[in-house]
């Protein structure tokens, strides 16, 4: 897999040869230049190779990505930075299962990574689990990344990640299915639903959301679209009690009892399957997804953001991805931070291999993203502008905790019937108990 070669290969080739990405695939037991894989904790496997005894050894983790390619990628990163830093070896970890406890455990010895890629939350900071990395970021390379991705990875004014790939959602909708109806791609929450009711054909239902009928899609893309926030990051208030999220939630609602939503699907609104099968016309899913649907459906789709609420509202995705950090219990600060910023500030080639040659996403630095031959046309281009002109962040004040409670309000609000600014009103005042622990 030449990587010159890669670079000339058309949009529709790239998507073809990416194919149909899972979130998590399956542990791969591989060796790479006769080195040995080791255990590396209950569910982990450690990457070996043998290197100089006199050198600095600073550990990175992995997730493991669905991809192919991707574990063959990270390892041979790593040897090349160590080729053009002969004093730092560095040991690759691809954690396999549940890769946040996994790290969180990890992160609480003296024995964890010395850099790993995660999401920041406000816990790490105040931990001392990452060290910031604002010295990394010169005037130009801060320039060079969208205003959310220094957001999702600041705290009080330090930038404590750098980003390494971007992923966002897309509203698919197949291009001759909605002709036929004569409909319009959607572009409010109604016209969402009167297109969902009018593709239903019993056998083919108009929208695919997730098997929750899309509460967690759209737990938070909902509010956004009303144009409501959740976290007010300059005085750590919970925001998202209003009349505008209520209403967000109420059209969730209206949307389940439409019966124009695919429930019960094989996988769940990650995966394109659904979609390609003809099970539904449209579906919520990522930009990762793309590829899989060419390969399925060829150029018979259009994408969109999820539509605005209404009038008042806007359109809303969200702005996600992995970005790396630099563990502040390391012994090697100036080694870890050398290889992040390395990897995903310096060396433009990889940020562009990571990004596209295995799944499909966004290279986080803009001018990277620019130049980037798959993104520059059709579907990929539009999700791209999609991203930058209607994509959202949860900040690092916002927990997993808080995103449980709200998602048990939507719950109950959708699937039972209750109140929907009774709902809205208790899940804001537990998520500001919470928040206030959380920054105490």
């Amino acid at each position: 897999m030449e990587k010159e070669q890669r670079r000339s290969e058309s949009v529709a080739e790239v998507m073809a040869r990416a194919g149909t990405m899972t979130r998590r695939g399956f542990v791969k037991v591989v060796t790479f230049g006769g080195g040995a894989v080791l255990a590396a904790g209950p569910a982990a496997l450690r990457l070996r190779d043998a290197g100089a005894q006199d050198q600095v050894t600073i550990k990175q983790w992995y997730h493991q990505y669905g991809e192919d390619g991707t574990q063959e990628a990270a390892m041979r990163y790593a040897e090349q930075f160590t080729a053009a830093n002969p004093t730092i070896k560095v040991e690759v970890t691809w954690v396999p299962g549940n890769y946040g406890d996994t790290l969180n455990a990890a992160l609480l010895t003296d024995d964890g990574p010395d850099v790993y890629e995660t999401q920041l939350n406000y816990a790490l900071v105040k931990a001392g689990q990452v060290i910031a990395l604002d010295d990394l970021y010169t005037a130009d390379v801060k320039a060079d990344f969208h205003p959310n991705t220094i957001a999702e990875n600041s705290v009080n004014g330090s930038i404590y990640g750098i980003k390494m790939i971007i992923d966002t959602g897309l509203l698919y909708y197949r291009k001759s299915l909605l002709s036929e109806k004569g409909i319009n791609p959607p572009t409010t929450m109604d016209e969402v639903i009167a297109a969902a009711k009018a593709l239903d054909t019993g056998r083919q239902k108009g929208l695919f959301l997730g098997n929750d009928g899309g509460i967690a899609a759209l737990l938070t893309i909902a509010p956004w679209s009303a144009g409501s926030d959740f976290v007010d990051v300059n005085t750590n208030k919970i925001i998202f009690n209003n009349d505008r999220t209520v209403l967000a939630y109420q059209k969730v609602k209206e949307l389940n009892d439409s019966g124009a939503l695919l429930v019960g699907a094989p996988t769940d609104w990650w995966d394109p399957s659904a979609f390609n099968q003809g099970l539904a016309a449209m579906q919520w899913t990522g930009l990762w997804a793309m590829p899989g649907i060419t390969k399925g459906i060829g150029d018979d789709f259009g994408v969109v953001p999820w539509p605005a609420l209404d009038a008042q509202g806007k359109p809303a995705t969200f702005w996600g991805g992995w970005s790396q950090m630099v563990n502040g219990k390391t012994k090697y600060v100036a080694e870890s931070k050398k290889l992040a910023s390395w990897l995903w500030i310096e060396n433009t080639d990889i940020q562009k291999d990571w990004a596209l040659s295995y799944g499909f996403h966004v290279p986080p630095r803009q001018s990277v993203a620019a130049a980037a031959e798959p993104l520059k046309s059709g579907a990929p281009a539009e999700a791209v502008t999609a991203l930058n002109e209607y994509g959202r962040i949860t900040p690092p004040q916002w927990t997993g905790t808080m995103g449980t409670i709200l998602t048990t309000a939507v719950t109950n609000i959708v699937k039972n019937g209750a109140d929907a600014a009774t709902e809205v009103a208790n899940a804001a005042q537990q998520c500001q108990a919470e928040l206030d622990k959380v920054v105490a």
